[in-house]
């Protein structure tokens, strides 16, 4: 079980944009060519491996509604993610993604459909003992909404006024 501060978690919310993957800007990853690890990231995931009970991510990924990319290119970069972060010693335990385009969809965050649905296949998950990592207010709203305790963290930048998931695996205890 993690620490952060003087609270315990077991499962771990992750976005994918901008938290384990380089955003790109105006534009959506399309392809594993166009899919690039944060600096840190993996070693970070491989740290999170072992403190949490549950890695989850959760992403919107509205290319996919737009056309701009099938759900099969989609399901082949997370395959290969998946399998990357694998070969350095981490895990995520399932990724659920929401590919609609329409803000009230259920599973689009800020909603929490993708919580719920987490929930459901992991019955043991307490969103009071979860933490939600994300780089967006709308992925802090997901968390808050489902009762989960929230953290902002992005891209090691000098002039962010936040932190890596490489910088946020290093505070847990």
């Amino acid at each position: 079980m993690a620490q952060l501060g003087n609270r315990t978690y077991d499962t771990l919310f992750l976005d994918r944009d901008g938290i384990i993957n380089r955003l790109r800007p105006g534009d959506y990853v399309k392809s594993w060519d166009e899919f690039e690890f944060l600096p840190g990231a993996l070693n970070a995931l491989t740290k999170c491996n072992a403190m949490f009970r549950r890695i989850l991510v959760v992403t919107n990924q509205r290319g996919v509604g737009k056309g701009l990319m099938t759900r099969q290119a989609l399901d082949e970069i997370h395959r290969r993610m998946l399998q990357t972060i694998a070969a350095h010693g981490g895990r995520i335990d399932k990724i659920y993604c929401c590919t609609e385009l329409s803000e009230n969809d259920p599973c689009r965050k800020p909603n929490i459909g993708m919580a719920l649905q987490a929930q459901k296949e992991f019955p043991e998950i307490d969103f009071a003992s979860a933490l939600m990592v994300g780089d967006t207010s709308s992925d802090l709203l997901f968390g808050r909404n489902a009762g989960m305790h929230t953290v902002l963290i992005g891209e090691d930048d000098p002039q962010a006024d936040y932190i890596s998931l490489h910088q946020f695996s290093a505070s847990l205890l």
